[in-house]
Formats: C-alpha cells, structure tokens, sequence
C-alpha cells in the first residue's frame, strides 16, 4: 500500500515504542513468540489487491511506499530463538493433510549459527494455537469477507475503530535442541520418516540424526511448562551418522520424495555424494557425481549450490551451479550429468521441481531473478518465464503443494513474493471485478509497473534466507531470516 511516510499517528508512535520495549525484554528472556501489534496500522490507507482496480501509472512516485496492512494476513505470527538460523524444515505431522480448521499446529526443525561454534544446535520446535490474527469486518449485507473457520465471534475482539478484528492470544512455541558442533548450513527432514533429519555444516560435515524422541516429548508438552522446558539446554547425542567426505562446506541437501531415506549432499568444491540407506544406516562416499569445469566456474569445478531430487522417478534429479548451469542427472547412467543448460546469466543458487506438475522446474539466481523450465524442452535459455522483480539474489524458492501453478519466492532485498503463473492480466475483467467489490472505496489501483502473477509481498525481515510452504496446511508459509522465524497466511490464496 502506499502512503506518505512523513506522516505518522501518535497511535502508531506508541506502538512503535511499545514493541521495541517487547523486543528488548525478548532479547533478556531467550526463546519469544512475538505478536504482530495490529494497532499500527493508520486508518484511511489503502490495499492493493492483485486483479483489482485498473491500471494507474506514477504510483511509486516519490513520498510513497509500502505498509504492512493486517487485512493482508489471515494470520500472522513472528518468534526468535537465541541464534539466528540460515535453513529451516517444516516436518509432515499425524494431524491430517488439507487442513483448513483454526487454530494450527506445525512441526519445524532449524540449524542455529552461533558465535562460538561448540553453542550451535539443532532446534526442533512445535507451534501450536496458531489463530488467526486478522478477520475482516462485516460487509453491509451482513456477511463476512474472510475464508469460513471454526472460531466464533466471542474469540474476535474489534480494535478502536471498530475495523480490524484481531484474534487474541499468542502461539505457543515448544522447543527441544541438540547439540551441534558447528554453525548449520542446510537442514533437511526426511519425507517418509520426519524425525530423521540431516544437516550440512559449515566444517564440511554431513550428518543424520534422529530426532524420535523429541518428537514424542513435544507431542505430550503443556502448553503451561513449554516456555520453561524450551531454556534448557541443547541435549548431546550422537548423530546416526556422521560424513566427513565432503572436501569443503556446502549447501545442498535433498531427500528423495519416492525413495526412503536416499539423501544427497553437494559441497562447494562442485562434488555430489549418494547416500544409499542400509540396514538403518547408509552407503555414503562410493558414488560421486561432479559438475565439470568451465570458464564461469570459481575454481576448477563449481560449487553445488542446491539439489532438487525429481518427483517422480527415482534415480533423476537436478543441481545447479555457480557457473550459471542448471544441470539434469541420472544414477543410472554414471558420474557424469546427462544434460547441461546455461539457465541464468549469473550464479544459480536455488532450485525447486514441482511435486504437483513434475514437468516444471523453477530456478533462482544470484542476479535477482528466477525462471520456469518445462523440462519437455529443456535447453540453453529457453525457459518459460522470467522475472526480475526482486533486486538481490534469490535465496529460496519452493512450488506449492496444493496450487500447481503458485510459486513462493525470496531473496537478500527481504522480500518474498508469491506468484500464481496462471494469471494474465485482463483490464476488463479487473474493472468489473472492482465495481462488484463490497470494498471499492478502500482498494487501490493496481501498479502498472508490476507484474500480473504477482499475488503477495511479504516484508520486515532482516536478512531472510529461506522459506517453506505447510505441506498439509494450505496457503501456509514459513520463513527464517537473521532475525527470527515468520509463520503466516495471506488471506489472497
């Protein structure tokens, strides 16, 4: 939304005040699940919607900027741990798929990177009472704008001006850790078994660990001993398994969706190790797949810089490069990778194939932009879409799990958009759509400058690394960054 930035409330001032006391006494008590302070949005400011209002040249004129608007989020929620961490998981649960009643709970796992490397771990956590934290007001017919949900009125409070209905109380953040002796790079849970994770660190070792028994322990947590029970210290344990093959530090890692327990590791020497799993362990370090070298290369091979298995067949699967390639292998066939493209005109640093549309690969580059392949015809620059919206390199990109064409996306600027790649901008079909809206007077026009498939923007993180949709929640989205965890929901999805 925009609005003059010199302008600011008394109200909103306060609750600035306010949540900078809050974040001060988080820093003093560790762990905090932190509420997004809905008072601070001015009234009179307006939304734009993608699809809605028509095309308005001069919006980004000078005076005018972005606001965090509540009505945006069917929920929103943001906590910290002691440490910041780069990578994060979201682990599949018991508590059902396509999930739609409130209040939510979610399993994650996270890998911190600590000052002192011996107080670096592997945090586990449970979020539960996940509310929502914006319902819109009722229309003039009486009836309510937001999605249906199990919550009655009695759980909504109207704020002063009688607009946003917030829904009160905070998730509640339960937490188990173990301990690791490096910074963690990447961190991944295993599809079929969530309790078994892997992690990447930063000294170059592959680990695997199983993390059953604070899966159980988190399970059976009220919610009245979580906050005491999540200062303890991290727990020593012994990994399952411990790989020191690996020639340097990397940042990819991926579980094969269709075989249990398969693992990949790539380092950023430009080696892929194969981890066969084996009587509860796994053959590592026999089978290596290296990227040859070429003139955009940073030394003599290029650095693995993150690895997509294929969702559907069991020995394919994907890696890209820091000498811009997006590369195709098969086990089958060998060390050597069964097609190269030239996929960006700088480092490919993220990768995701889609689980619903498995012919669709999207990748992110170190320039800001990402693309989409349609792997029938997979060669040099012949990508399907591109965009170039962001301003720093992409850092994580991931396909829904429940939208084929929806693609979530963000990057060192700190932000993550998401896109729907079905959507083709229609001036008549906006028009109406507006005229028909119950909420006309308050939607703004839409950018002419921004692009069609752009449905959310989400902000205020700082240095965001990496995201992950819910895979049984949908429209649900979880992000980590320097400065702590976002879990929300835009209530456009």
């Amino acid at each position: 939304m925009a609005r003059d930035p010199k302008k600011k409330s008394a109200k909103k001032k306060a609750a600035k005040a306010k949540r900078a006391e809050e974040n001060a006494a988080a820093d003093e008590e560790g762990d905090e699940v932190q509420e997004v302070d809905m008072d601070e949005l001015e009234p009179g400011l307006k939304v734009w919607q993608p699809g809605m209002g028509e095309e308005e040249e001069g919006w980004r004129e000078e005076g005018m900027q972005l606001e965090f608007d509540p009505s945006a989020y069917d929920c929103l929620h943001a906590f910290r741990l002691e440490w910041p961490c780069l990578s994060m998981d979201i682990l599949r649960d018991n508590l059902g798929d396509a999930r739609v009643d409130w209040p939510h709970a979610m399993f994650m796992v996270a890998g911190t990177q600590a000052e002192n490397p011996k107080a670096n771990s592997i945090a586990l956590m449970r979020v539960t009472s996940i509310s929502k934290t914006y319902k819109a007001p009722k229309r003039k017919d009486g009836e309510n704008d937001s999605d249906s949900d199990s919550e009655s009125d009695e759980d909504m409070d109207e704020d002063e001006e009688g607009g946003a209905r917030v829904k009160a109380g905070a998730p509640v953040l339960h937490l188990r850790q173990v301990a690791h002796s490096a910074g963690i790079n990447r961190v991944r849970c295993c599809p079929q078994a969530p309790q078994i994770v892997a992690s990447f660190s930063d000294n170059a070792h592959v680990q695997v660990w199983d993390l059953a028994a604070q899966v159980e322990q988190l399970m059976g947590e009220a919610a009245e001993t979580a906050r005491t029970n999540a200062a303890k210290p991290p727990v020593k344990q012994p990994p399952k398994q411990n790989f020191a093959g690996h020639a340097d530090e990397g940042y990819a890692l991926d579980w094969s969706p269709i075989t249990h327990g398969r693992l990949l590791s790539g380092d950023c020497k430009g080696v892929i190790h194969l981890w066969e799993p084996t009587g509860g362990k796994w053959n590592v370090g026999g089978t290596r797949f290296k990227a040859p070298s070429g003139s955009g290369a940073r030394g003599p091979n290029p650095s693995i810089e993150d690895l997509q298995w294929s969702p559907s067949e069991a020995t394919v699967f994907a890696s890209c490069s820091a000498d811009q390639t997006v590369r195709i292998w098969d086990t089958r066939q060998g060390a050597a990778p069964a097609l190269t493209v030239h996929a960006h005109n700088a480092d490919v640093n993220v990768l995701s194939w889609s689980r619903l549309t498995t012919c669709m690969l999207a990748s992110g580059g170190d320039d800001g932009t990402f693309r989409i392949w349609d792997l029938r015809n997979f060669k040099d620059d012949t990508f399907v879409a591109g965009f170039s919206y962001h301003k720093q390199p992409i850092t994580s990109i991931e396909w829904s799990p429940f939208e084929s064409p929806m693609v979530a996306v963000c990057a060192a600027d700190n932000v993550l958009t998401v896109w729907d790649l079905s959507v083709e901008r229609d001036g008549e079909e906006e028009a109406a759509a507006l005229a028909a809206s119950a909420y006309k007077e308050a939607e703004a026009p839409s950018p002419e400058d921004l692009p069609a498939q752009l449905m959310f923007v989400h902000q205020g993180q700082k240095d965001m690394k990496e995201l992950h949709w819910h895979p049984q929640i949908s429209g649900m989205l979880a992000s980590t960054a320097g400065d702590g965890f976002n879990i929300f929901r835009p209530n456009n999805l």
